[in-house]
């Protein structure tokens, strides 16, 4: 140790209803979740973890979640197959039509899920239709 430092303290240790937990850093915080947790008392409401799934996020509807949820898996699958362009024969075509059909796409269909509104769903075929090129592009 270097001698301008204090010497480190231990952290400190406290039993609660048989289990112990640490407190400082981050071990106490996960010892006590790990104790709710394995006492069943951590539950919460589907509102609760919708809230918790997307923080901010104010939807109109049930079918504006249900319509986030798909697209944002639609992003995810497009922007691992982007992972994928370096490694094909025409990696700017690849690259350039799948980036810009995900955006499109998705980008029409968050709209309308956070909003409500689906004037902008002009966007969507282009979008799809970049994406199923980008597509066969990254396959040949």
């Amino acid at each position: 140790a270097h001698p301008s430092l204090p010497p480190a303290c231990p952290p400190a240790r406290q039993s609660v209803g048989g289990l112990e937990t640490v407190e400082g850093g981050g071990s106490g915080q996960t010892d006590g979740w790990t104790k709710r947790a394995g006492a069943g008392r951590l539950r919460h409401s589907p509102e609760a973890l919708q809230r918790r799934k997307y923080p901010g996020a104010q939807f109109p509807d049930a079918y504006g979640k249900e319509l986030f949820d798909r697209v944002n898996k639609h992003h995810f699958l497009h922007s691992l197959a982007l992972l994928g362009v370096p490694h094909c024969r025409k990696p700017l075509w690849a690259g350039l039509l799948l980036a810009s059909g995900t955006t499109l796409f998705c980008t029409s269909f968050y709209y309308q899920a956070l909003s409500g509104d689906p004037s902008i769903q002009t966007l969507a075929p282009v979008g799809g239709s970049l994406l199923l090129l980008g597509w066969l592009a990254l396959a040949l």
